[in-house]
C-alpha cells in the first residue's frame, strides 16, 4: 500500500533547509540565508530538505483524458506498482505530477521513494525538529529555476550534479522536468577512484582542496591526468545517458549543459566538458556569498529555498514525499477534538431539552459520513470490477487460444502416428504373398485369382481334393492365428466341367 500523507497551513516565518546526508542546514530569515548551527523544534520554521535521485525510483504513465479526475491517484498507485515492480506487501510515499501534453492522453511523472530509506535518513533529524515539512526528489529542484525565470524555458538544458553520496543527470525540455539517472561517480566515488589510479591512499583532505580550488587546471601534473581520465569516463556515461533520452523522449539536441557540485564549482570542467561532449557547457552556480567563512553555498540549499517559497504558496506545484507532517493544530489532533467533544457533550447534557435534537444531528451526521464511505468504496468497487472484467476477457481469449493449438496438436499426433504406423507395422506384399504361395505349395492347392484390398485378401483356390482346402484353412488359422483377425471360405464345390474342387477364402490380417 501507499503512505498517504497530510499536511497543514502553519504560520511560517523562517524557512530552514537540511542536507540529512551532510547534517548541513541553512536558515532563511529576515531575507538572510545563513548557516545553521544547530536544528531545534520551532513550529514557525518551514522545514525543507531533498531525497537524492538514487534514494527515488520514477515512472512516466499516460493516462485518458476521459477518466475522471477523483480516479486519477487510485490508478497511478496501481501503475506504479505494475511499472515499478514494487512490493504489494510493502507501504510506500508516493507523489507525482503532470507534464503539460496535448493529445487523448496525460502524462504524468511519478516519484516513489522506500519509508525505511527516510527513516534512516532523517533518524536524526526528526528527534530534533520533530517534522520535516517538504521532501523534494533532487532532479525536480530545478524546476523552480525555470518558474523563477531565472532560466529561460525555450530550450533542452542538461544538468550535471555531483555531492558527496551521489551524481545524477538530470534533462528539461522547454522548462519541463523530462529524464534523471544517477551515475556512480559521486565525490567520495571520485576520491576512491583517484586513489585506484596512482596506487595508494592520497590525503582526503588535500583532494577535495585540489578539486575545489583548481580543479582541472591544477598545476599539479599528478591531479590533473588522474582527474582527466576520471572525468573522460565520467562524460563516456553522460553521453550515453544523452542518447537514450534523445532517442527515448524525442529530443532533437541539448543546447546547453550546467555542471555543479556541493563543494562549489569544479575549474575547468566545462571547458572539458564542452570539448569532450561538444556541448555548451557552463558552471551550475549562482555566485552568492553568505560570509567571509564560507565562499560557496551548496546550489541544492538555494534551490530548496526556493522550492520551499513555491510550495509554501501553492503545495500542489511541488512533488512531495516526506512522511513526516508537522502536527496538526489543537482543534485537528484527536485528542484536542476528544476535549472539545467532551466540553460540548456537558454543556448539551446541561440542557436536557436539545438532547434528543443533538443525538439526531450526531445521527444525520454519520450517516453523511457513511454515506460519503460508501460512495467511495463503491467507486474503487467498480474500478476493480472494471479490471476483474478486462482479466476474465483476457482469460476466455487465452482458453479459446488453448483450445485452438490443442486441435492442432491432436491433428499433428495423429498425422505422425499414421506416419509411424505405416513405416514401422506396414505389411510387405510381396512377403505376404511367398507366404502364401509356400504354404499352398504344402497342400497342392493352385490360385487362379487373388485380390486384395487394404488388410483383406480374396483368394480363389483350386485343388484336387476337398480336403485339402479344408486341410489349408485349419494349417493357415493354426500357424498364424496371431496375425489374422478372420479365415473363412464362403464357398467349396466341385467344378462340373472338370474333377477339380474350386473355394473363395476370405483372410483379414490384423
Amino acid at each position: 500500500m501507499f503512505f498517504k500523507k497530510s499536511s497543514s497551513k502553519p504560520d511560517i516565518k523562517n524557512i530552514v533547509t537540511l542536507n540529512a546526508y551532510r547534517d548541513k542546514a541553512y536558515l532563511f530569515k529576515n531575507d538572510k540565508f545563513q548557516p545553521l548551527s544547530k536544528l531545534t523544534y520551532d513550529t514557525s520554521n518551514f522545514i525543507t530538505s531533498y531525497l537524492s535521485n538514487k534514494d527515488v525510483v520514477s515512472t512516466t504513465v499516460r493516462l485518458s483524458r476521459s477518466i475522471p479526475q477523483e480516479d486519477i491517484a487510485d490508478i497511478l498507485d496501481i501503475k506504479a506498482y505494475e511499472e515499478l515492480g514494487l512490493d504489494q506487501a510493502n507501504r510506500y510515499i508516493v507523489s507525482y505530477f503532470e507534464a503539460e501534453t496535448t493529445g487523448e492522453e496525460r502524462l504524468f511523472h511519478v516519484f516513489v521513494a522506500e519509508p525505511e530509506v527516510l527513516e534512516r535518513l532523517y533518524a536524526s533529524a526528526k528527534q530534533q525538529i520533530k517534522y520535516i515539512d517538504l521532501i523534494v526528489p533532487a532532479p525536480l529542484l530545478y524546476q523552480v529555476l525555470y518558474e523563477k525565470e531565472i532560466l529561460q524555458p525555450n530550450d533542452t538544458h542538461a544538468f550535471i550534479y555531483f555531492t558527496r553520496n551521489d551524481a545524477f543527470v538530470t534533462l528539461y525540455k522547454d522548462g519541463q522536468y523530462v529524464y534523471s539517472k544517477s551515475i556512480e561517480f559521486s565525490l567520495e566515488q571520485i576520491y576512491e577512484k583517484y586513489c585506484e589510479i596512482i596506487g595508494e591512499k592520497a590525503d582526503e583532505k588535500k583532494f577535495y582542496s585540489v578539486l575545489e580550488l583548481e580543479g582541472l587546471k591544477t598545476a599539479d601534473t599528478q591531479y590533473q591526468k588522474a582527474l582527466m581520465k576520471i572525468f573522460g569516463e565520467i562524460f563516456i556515461h553522460v553521453n550515453d545517458i544523452l542518447i537514450y533520452a534523445k532517442r527515448a523522449f524525442e529530443l532533437d539536441v541539448v543546447e546547453h549543459m550546467y555542471i555543479g557540485s556541493e563543494n562549489g564549482p569544479i575549474i575547468g570542467l566545462d571547458e572539458y566538458s564542452q570539448n569532450y561532449l561538444g556541448l555548451s557547457s557552463s558552471v551550475f552556480n549562482f555566485n552568492y556569498r553568505v560570509n567571509n567563512d564560507e565562499w560557496y553555498i551548496d546550489q541544492l540549499q538555494y534551490l530548496m529555498l526556493l522550492n520551499s517559497l513555491s510550495y509554501i504558496k501553492a503545495e500542489a506545484s511541488v512533488v512531495n514525499l516526506t512522511m513526516f507532517p508537522r502536527p496538526p493544530s489543537f482543534l485537528n489532533r484527536a485528542s484536542g477534538q476528544f476535549i472539545v467533544s467532551t466540553a460540548a457533550a456537558i454543556s448539551l447534557g446541561m440542557a436536557y431539552p436539545l438532547m434528543y435534537l443533538v443525538n439526531s444531528y450526531i445521527n444525520d451526521a454519520k450517516i453523511y459520513a457513511l454515506t460519503i464511505e460508501n460512495d467511495k468504496l463503491t467507486a474503487e468497487s467498480n474500478k476493480y470490477k472494471q479490471i476483474l472484467g478486462e482479466k476474465k476477457k483476457e482469460i476466455a481469449a487465452l482458453d479459446e487460444n488453448i483450445v485452438q493449438l490443442k486441435e492442432k496438436y491432436y491433428a499433428k499426433t495423429t498425422t505422425l502416428t499414421s506416419i509411424y504406423d505405416k513405416k514401422v507395422n506396414y505389411r510387405l506384399k510381396s512377403g505376404l504373398f511367398h507366404m502364401i504361395a509356400e504354404e499352398l505349395s504344402l497342400y497342392d492347392v493352385h490360385i487362379e485369382k487373388l485380390q486384395s484390398k487394404d488388410n483383406v485378401l480374396w483368394l480363389s483356390l483350386v485343388s484336387s481334393e476337398d480336403r485339402k482346402l479344408t486341410e489349408l484353412i485349419q494349417y493357415i488359422s493354426e500357424k498364424h492365428f496371431s496375425e489374422i483377425n478372420q479365415i473363412d471360405i464362403e464357398l467349396i464345390e466341385k467344378d462340373p466341367k472338370s474333377d477339380y474342387y474350386k473355394g473363395l477364402l476370405k483372410v483379414d490380417l490384423r
